[in-house]
């Protein structure tokens, strides 16, 4: 640990590689290590784990990440500039940072760690949702990962937790709350990072749940799901005609009112109409 808390500032990192963050890859830096602390601290006690970060960049949270203890990191970083700051840090972590360079839609990082994993990671911004989505639709439930502590754009991390009823409520809200208990645990205004962003962030720590939330076939949901909400202003029996010839009985069903729309429709609700889907199919 002590070799942890001897490297220079990140600031100086940053410096010291011209690190400067490129828009292109989705890149905001938090150089704040009372912050990237905090936020590894979310994750729980990370002793006896192995965690998946994506997007380390100069390495703040992988420092935090380290210093709480976790069992080995595997850092999966896609800017080669990065690199030899990410070095720094695996020279003295006796062993415990595995840096890879690679673009984390394309690895598959779960090959090279071992039970219980972790994800945390301040994701850029320009994959931060599709990863999210990769992580909660495995074609195996449950996953690899037992938990996930996510740094996204404030709209986005609302949008994960949102009820029926309101307009943030839609797609990933129904992904994220079926498989798993997603919270909102910290936020953070654009001057944590640099260079500054133009929204606000948030973290968001997702429980895994052994078993999904309702009884449903992922295939049929997902799909159900996307079409409701790619036209969330019509009604549902309108917005779901091209999944099933006899949507309105279904929705009944499933005890949802054909002339409602997506956004009033609960999870349990959603999930009864796929059952009810696939029942017929």
């Amino acid at each position: 640990m002590s070799g942890l808390s001897d490297l220079p500032s990140l600031a100086r990192v940053i410096d010291a590689h011209g690190l400067a963050a490129k828009k292109s890859l989705g890149q905001n830096f938090l150089l704040d290590m009372n912050l990237t602390e905090k936020i590894a601290r979310q994750a729980g006690d990370l002793t006896g784990c192995d965690v998946l970060e994506v997007g380390p960049g100069p390495g703040g949270l992988t420092r935090g990440l380290l210093l709480q203890g976790a069992r080995r990191v595997l850092a999966v970083e896609k800017d080669p500039r990065c690199l030899p700051a990410l070095a720094e840090i695996a020279a003295v972590s006796d062993g415990r940072l595995e840096v890879m360079q690679g673009d984390a839609l394309e690895i598959d990082a779960a090959a090279r760690l071992s039970a219980p994993i972790r994800i945390v990671a301040n994701l850029p911004y320009n994959v931060g949702t599709e990863l999210l989505v990769r992580w909660l639709t495995p074609a195996v439930w449950p996953p690899f990962w037992d938990s996930l502590t996510l740094m996204f754009q404030r709209e986005v991390a609302e949008r994960i937790v949102a009820q029926p009823g309101g307009k943030a409520y839609g797609r990933l809200a129904i992904l994220s709350q079926w498989r798993a208990t997603p919270r909102i645990v910290m936020s953070l205004p654009p001057e944590a990072f640099s260079p500054p962003p133009k929204v606000h962030s948030a973290v968001v720590h997702f429980t895994r749940l052994e078993t999904p939330r309702f009884p449903a076939d992922a295939k049929v949901l997902q799909r159900v799901v996307a079409a409701a909400f790619n036209q969330r202003r019509k009604m549902l029996r309108s917005a779901l005609k091209g999944v099933s010839p006899d949507i309105e009985a279904h929705l009944t069903r499933a005890g949802i009112a054909p002339t409602e729309r997506a956004e009033q429709v609960s999870l349990e609700a959603f999930c009864a109409l796929a059952r009810s889907l696939a029942e017929d199919a």
